[in-house]
């Protein structure tokens, strides 16, 4: 099966459910999806049982919802439809980044495979879109980083943000007025545990950078050797 038998909402479920399992571990739920698409349960339901009755998912009653090894392979190459669009709307056009997700979402479905590898060329085959998402390759692999979620850190960890989920225009914004934007290090100063707010340093002592333990719930960091963030 290719992805022009497909139409775009399957291509759409195909590629949330492949998002969404990035950030759990691998299960998804159709409430998650409903969710994530903001769509009523029930069509959920609908194409699911489609996306079964195709060979593209696995779901087991009442509980998660899989890909199948078909399925991958075609969300994976959404995906780095998704991802590359969103990178040449940021680098070639000048988006911000909170702006290129709702366009992508148009531009995936519309772009033929000749003008994918084109901007893929023209952009020098980037690994990572703005947000820090791994770019598929035109085979369906993906940069090998072990990242780690923010909050499980501890102060003192001197770490880079890496990847930050896309979700919400809004939170990327505010994000971005705090310099916290993947490539940007920072030292951890207070894990936020009992107030539920992480401190975050990036320059001298006493300009901590406030963030939510909520919203810091939804980046991944890589830990940074050497000098930490405030020079120390």
């Amino acid at each position: 099966m290719n992805l022009e038998d497909l139409t775009d909402s399957a291509q759409n479920y195909l590629k949330c459910l492949w998002t969404l399992s990035e950030w759990t571990g691998g299960a998804v739920t159709p409430s998650e999806v409903a969710r994530h698409l903001d769509l009523r349960p029930s069509s959920v339901s609908d194409q699911i049982r489609r996306l079964t009755l195709a060979g593209l998912v696995d779901h087991a009653p009442y509980g998660s919802v899989t890909l199948t090894e078909e399925g991958r392979a075609l969300a994976l190459q959404m995906v780095r439809r998704h991802r590359l669009a969103e990178t040449f709307l940021a680098e070639m056009l000048g988006y911000e980044w909170d702006e290129v997700h709702e366009d992508a979402d148009r531009l995936e479905h519309a772009i033929s495979e000749r003008m994918l590898e084109r901007i893929d060329a023209a952009l020098g085959h980037p690994e990572l879109d703005p947000h820090g998402d791994p770019i598929p390759s035109s085979d369906g692999g993906l940069p090998d980083r072990i990242l780690r979620p923010l909050v499980d850190c501890s102060v003192g960890d001197h770490i880079q943000m890496s990847r930050i989920r896309d979700a919400d225009p809004a939170v990327l914004r505010h994000l971005g007025s705090l310099g916290i934007v993947p490539g940007a290090e920072f030292a951890v100063t207070d894990t936020g545990a009992t107030s539920g707010v992480m401190l975050l340093r990036s320059g001298a002592p006493g300009h901590d950078v406030p963030l939510a333990r909520d919203i810091a719930a939804s980046i991944r960091v890589l830990p940074v050797s050497g000098q930490g963030a405030d020079g120390a």
